[in-house]
């Protein structure tokens, strides 16, 4: 059975700790697409850890892990895009929130794939309009490198999302409905 969003114990803390800590740690393995655009590979442990875990915990490993890798590559955090990176794996963490979605005891279906699908892109371009606008309005970054910068990571989040993240937690509810007919004979 799947634990409340809001419920938090020590299990869902640890959860929040390694998952910041993974977004974080290898967030600056890229290849760069656009001015301090790259394509992360990272961006599928927001998928893993929002659908898996729910949009809160998805959220708060996306920002923590943000903020973590902006200190770990230039000591400066970019507030816009490190809530951005939050608001991605929230939304891909939607997909939690179906009754029937849990994929700890391998309950998965096409139409979860489908609503994880939708829910992560719709989370990757509005994530990255608010972190777009924050520096544009906040921060004082020139409009075309903006747009360059939010379209380029789209495109490059996308992809990742669908080549890495979907399969990552299909594979994982598929490993474990084969696990769940398993018995222990005494």
């Amino acid at each position: 059975m799947k634990t409340s969003i809001w419920k938090w114990n020590t299990r869902t803390v640890v959860t929040i700790g390694i998952g910041a800590e993974l977004y974080g740690a290898t967030s600056w393995i890229g290849i760069p697409i656009a001015p301090d655009t790259q394509l992360r590979p990272a961006v599928a442990l927001l998928a893993i850890f929002g659908a898996l875990f729910g949009p809160v915990v998805g959220f708060l490993a996306g920002l923590i892990g943000h903020i973590i890798n902006d200190f770990l590559t230039s000591g400066t955090v970019w507030w816009g895009w490190a809530l951005g990176s939050g608001i991605t794996a929230a939304f891909m963490g939607l997909v939690y929130l179906s009754k029937d979605f849990n994929p700890q005891d391998g309950a998965i279906r096409k139409s979860h794939v489908i609503q994880l699908l939708i829910y992560g892109l719709v989370g990757i371009f509005a994530s990255l309009a608010f972190s777009g606008l924050f520096d544009i309005y906040v921060m004082g970054e020139p409009n075309d490198k903006i747009v360059i910068q939010t379209v380029s990571a789209g495109l490059a989040n996308s992809a990742v999302f669908v080549i890495l993240g979907i399969p990552a937690v299909w594979a994982y509810a598929k490993r474990n409905r084969n696990n769940t007919n398993l018995t222990v004979e005494r």
